[in-house]
């Protein structure tokens, strides 16, 4: 009888290539706790002009659209960083991101909350807010 491989000894693990394929479960936000979670998170590290939007009735992607700004590629990065360490220390960890390499715009899928991180200058530009008919002081600022 040959000695078990390496390859033998881990028949469970699943390459990140897989991991990606399959759709994460959906993080629930029934009571609220997770959109305040993301709301203080953003307000403590000194995101900017952060709105949120109502998306029930509207989408059913999300229940609520998070939109904040970071004064830099660095600040934008650190607040995404942070939000991710705060949902995962609070047990929902499985947060899908986007963007994080170039820090313009990047995006967190926490299930019933969509988080967008922008740049000022990219958020102008997109200006998602608008999509969804939400008055915000940075459009003002923009326009």
């Amino acid at each position: 009888m040959n000695a078990p491989s390496a390859h033998d000894a881990q028949p469970d693990a699943v390459s990140n290539t897989a991991r990606e394929d399959r759709p994460a479960p959906r993080l629930r936000d029934e009571d609220g706790g997770l959109q305040e979670l993301i709301l203080a998170k953003l307000d403590e590290d000194k995101a900017e002009d952060i709105v949120s939007i109502d998306l029930r009735g509207k989408s059913p992607m999300a229940d609520t659209m998070i939109v904040a700004s970071g004064r830099s590629h660095r600040h934008v990065g650190a607040l995404a960083d942070h939000l991710l360490r705060a949902l995962k220390e609070a047990g929902m960890g499985r947060a899908r991101v986007e963007g994080l390499p170039h820090c313009d715009w990047v995006l967190i899928d926490a299930g019933d909350v969509i988080v967008h991180l922008f740049r000022p200058e990219v958020r102008a530009f997109y200006n998602i807010e608008k999509i969804w008919s939400v008055e915000s002081a940075h459009r003002g600022q923009a326009g």
